[in-house]
Order: C-alpha cells, then sequence, then structure tokens
C-alpha cells in the first residue's frame, strides 16, 4: 500500500461469524481483525470494484 491511506484501517462492525462488536485490530497486516466474543481472527480485503450490471 501507499499514499495517504496506508496507515488506515476500514473498520468492520460486526464479527462474520458470531455477530460480535467487540472487534480489535490483530496482526501485523492491513485489514487483520480479533474477536473478542468468539476468540477469531479474521482478515478483511478490499478485492475490486464490480463491474456495471
Amino acid at each position: 500500500m501507499s499514499g495517504a491511506d496506508a496507515g488506515q484501517r476500514a473498520v468492520p462492525y460486526y464479527c462474520p461469524f458470531c455477530a460480535g462488536e467487540d472487534l480489535r485490530p490483530a496482526g501485523e497486516r492491513h485489514g487483520e481483525w480479533e474477536c473478542r466474543t468468539c476468540a477469531r481472527v479474521f482478515a478483511v480485503r478490499f478485492l475490486a470494484l464490480a463491474g456495471p450490471r
């Protein structure tokens, strides 16, 4: 990553496994999150914009 957005994280509001809201950044890579409700670590990353429908 480069530019002004390199240090910012997109914040998920809910855990994709248990829907818990107690999330904290985890790991050293961008987009990794820890759910303190179910103790899972997951990653959120941008893949691409969807094309025209």
